[in-house]
């Protein structure tokens, strides 16, 4: 008899189900409880599906040393019944059985905290209201409560944040989100146009573009069996690359804004903009919309490109270098960095932390090396850590990524110009696989992004999910701020800058 999981060992990869051998619920919950018991193990996403009689459960678990993937598969047939909870041995599944609850209305013995997490259009419990959300509450005459949002003084996405203080120091944060659900996943998965998919899957982050646009192109080319050439890979590596070093420069100014050092702040900002600018050159859109599509491209490399790319930011990396060494070795500066923010190893692992948030508290997660894609397959991509989990580790972090991106693109680019042929025009009529499922991973500069479907008896795509790696990250947020003073609050949000957007889908 067939084992109750799928391993998958390529990324992207599929699996059919002609052969779905479905796990007793508690043993689904007893085996993924043992692997979570490895640091070497996360879970990538576990979500729920609601078919005529039942609803599916769905979780995907990655394994960084060994490179795979375990997708476990369960039915609960009675939805009145409370379930086992992953939450109470493996904290980092709250999340996603928040989401569960949510959207299908199962319940989880002993879950500490099942409370909405979107406020989808669809959720189960429709009388729910966010502006009834249970916040938590302590009863003292001593503290005192902050709210901030959902509408912010800056140019900010919706979201609600709630302190609770004694004086300026923070006890306790909690933060509501799901101002921004647009249903996107339903809208990939009831069109049957593929340039309409490619581009709602672009716009799911405004600032990983390139990320979850590759994430959703991969998946489909894994489906329909499609091959992609060498030198179509390397350019979206490259591309992934300046994404990177777009947004990390671009943070880097935000972070010098948030304590008034306004030199280090314009020289970021002025940076951001040459190397968005030349995105714009390549593909006519400064954030890469349109660049990445199924099959082929309809902007492909050529050598006066790659030379303009080069030559921008060569020019890039040398100002930034000097501006960054600037900032970053200014004692007031370095005062507001220092032991702010600072989320714990132990607290990352907990959580499920992935990119950014992890690599800062000493936890190597990073997808291209993990589960390599596109040509990070052949290509290495060095994971950088850094070990204090501060305010001021997740600034040098940025600044360490902007290098070694700089390193990488121009490897990618003797790579590219040593490989033949020529990418083709994108494919938009692919015929995806019957009756199959296939995840998707990509390291976006935020983290790890997930993008998995499964298809019907004729190919058709019956149920897609998209997770961003804020989803993960929210939660690092809210603990970094604990014994903090509240005025540190924007410089802590900001050095994580998650993506309301991605987690509201």
């Amino acid at each position: 008899m067939s084992k109750p999981f799928f391993t998958i060992s390529d990324n992207p990869g599929y699996v059919g189900l002609n052969t779905t051998v479905y796990s007793d619920h508690n043993d689904f919950c007893n085996e993924i409880s043992k692997l979570l018991k490895h640091e070497n193990n996360h879970c990538v996403n576990y979500y729920s599906i609601k078919n005529e009689d039942n609803i599916e459960l769905i979780c995907i678990i990655a394994d960084d040393t060994e490179k795979t993937l375990r997708i476990y598969i369960s039915n609960v047939f009675q939805r009145d019944k409370p379930l086992c909870s992953l939450t109470l041995s493996s904290p980092q599944m709250h999340v996603f059985e928040r989401e569960i609850h949510e959207n299908h209305g199962i319940s989880f013995k002993g879950h500490p905290w099942l409370k909405p997490l979107r406020y989808s259009c669809n959720r189960f419990d429709r009388n729910g209201k966010m502006s009834e959300y249970p916040f938590y509450l302590i009863d003292s005459e001593e503290l005192h409560e902050v709210g901030v949002g959902p509408v912010h003084a800056g140019v900010i996405e919706p979201g609600h944040f709630r302190f609770i203080c004694n004086g300026e120091k923070v006890l306790h944060l909690e933060i509501q989100l799901g101002y921004q659900h647009r249903g996107i996943e339903k809208l990939i998965t009831v069109s049957e146009n593929a340039l309409k998919r490619s581009i709602l899957s672009e716009s799911i982050a405004g600032d990983s573009v390139a990320a979850h646009s590759l994430s959703h192109v991969q998946l489909m080319e894994s489906l329909s069996g499609i091959d992609v050439p060498e030198k179509l890979q390397i350019e979206r590596c490259i591309a992934l690359e300046m994404e990177r070093i777009a947004i990390h420069i671009g943070d880097t100014a935000a972070l010098c804004g948030d304590v008034a050092y306004q030199l280090g702040q314009v020289v970021c900002e002025a940076l951001r903009t040459m190397v968005i600018n030349t995105t714009q050159l390549w593909c006519g859109n400064r954030f890469g919309k349109g660049l990445i599509r199924p099959g082929g491209t309809n902007y492909p490399l050529d050598n006066e490109i790659l030379d303009s790319i080069l030559k921008t930011l060569g020019e890039v990396e040398s100002r930034f270098s000097e501006v960054s060494g600037r900032i970053y070795s200014l004692p007031t500066v370095l005062a507001r960095f220092e032991d702010v923010g600072q989320v714990t190893r132990d607290q990352a692992l907990s959580i499920g932390a992935v990119g950014m948030a992890a690599r800062t508290c000493g936890i190597p997660r990073d997808i291209r090396v993990t589960h390599p894609f596109q040509y990070y397959r052949k290509y290495n991509a060095a994971t950088i850590t850094l070990d204090s989990g501060d305010v001021l580790a997740r600034g040098l972090l940025r600044v360490k990524e902007v290098v070694s991106s700089f390193r990488i693109i121009t490897g990618l680019a003797d790579a590219w110009r040593n490989t033949g042929g020529r990418p083709g025009r994108p494919v938009y009529d692919y015929s995806p696989r019957p009756d199959s499922f296939s995840v998707s991973l990509v390291e976006g500069w935020r983290g790890e992004i997930c993008h998995s479907a499964f298809t019907g008896s004729s190919g058709e795509i019956v149920h897609y999910k998209v997770k961003d790696p804020s989803l993960h990250n929210w939660m690092a947020l809210a603990l970094a701020v604990r014994n903090q003073e509240i005025s540190d609050f924007p410089v802590c949000n900001k050095s994580f800058n998650l993506s309301y957007c991605g987690h509201d889908l």
